[in-house]
């Protein structure tokens, strides 16, 4: 019994630094998504890290990326928060959104802390989850 619950509190403590992260990590998302709703690309590139905008330039070149390779994104319909891991020392926030269309995408968004605050560093475009019958 001591054993389980050394390892049960052990647990609980190791996730704490994860779990205090989540509001400000899930308000930057948001706030990005909330900016794309209103075509203010130079508020959603302020959200990317220093890796995203040295890749795309400008707020412009950064827009043009989400509104036509993530367009789930640049217009959810719904955007629900999920799960904030660690993997290999890097943060992972996942979400769903559901389209305008009514289809649901898993995204995982890798966010890093700067000077800034949190950024978005690289969003991974999850498989679709198995539906079952």
């Amino acid at each position: 019994m001591r054993n389980g619950l050394y390892g049960l509190l052990t647990a609980a403590f190791l996730a704490l630094p994860v779990a205090a992260q989540e509001t400000p990590i899930q308000n930057t998302i948001q706030s990005q998504i909330n900016a794309f709703l209103v075509d203010d690309f130079a508020t959603a590139f302020s959200f990317a890290s220093p890796n995203i905008k040295g890749i795309f330039g400008t707020a412009e070149n950064f827009g043009a990326m989400v509104k036509n390779g993530y367009p789930m994104v640049y217009r959810p319909a719904t955007v629900e928060m999920g799960e904030l891991r660690e993997v290999a020392g890097n943060l992972w926030q996942r979400v769903r959104v559901v389209d305008q269309a009514g289809a649901a995408w898993f995204l995982d968004y890798m966010m890093i802390e700067t000077p800034e605050g949190w950024q978005i560093n690289a969003v991974q475009l999850l498989p679709a989850p198995d539906v079952g019958v």
